[in-house]
């Protein structure tokens, strides 16, 4: 037999194990607390199973969520911080109080400056 080693193949063989023994509980009567312990995991294991299922479909769902309110968040936020940028003008250094860089000009490049003209030797 091929052993199993998925939860819903191991969960297959343990059913298919404890319907034989039910079968022949009275030749196995002697096996009566080992087979109960079995079916208990058995069902313990199937509930928990069940469990992780439905919480990966809330998992799903909340993630999705979440992605729409970072979206919304986003948005409202860069839209206060254009606000702000008007309310206050680009270049106050108020702004960097609110985590917004004010407009500082831009800084110049300076002109290279032109190659050192070669002297030459007189003759």
């Amino acid at each position: 037999m091929v052993k199993e080693t998925t939860y819903t193949g191991k969960f297959g063989s343990w059913q298919r194990l404890l319907t034989t023994l039910v079968a022949n509980i009275s030749v196995l009567g002697h096996m009566e607390a080992p087979r109960a312990k079995l079916e208990a995991l058995l069902a313990r294991g199937l509930e928990i199973a069940k469990q992780q299922a439905a919480l990966a479909a809330s998992k799903q769902e909340l993630s999705k969520e979440l992605q729409g309110v970072v979206v919304d968040g986003e948005r409202t936020a860069t839209a206060l911080r254009v606000l702000l940028k008007e309310h206050f003008g680009p270049r106050s250094e108020k702004l960097a109080e609110f985590g917004i860089q004010p407009f500082r000009g831009r800084a110049r490049k300076e002109k290279p400056l032109p190659p050192p003209e070669e002297v030459k030797p007189r003759s």
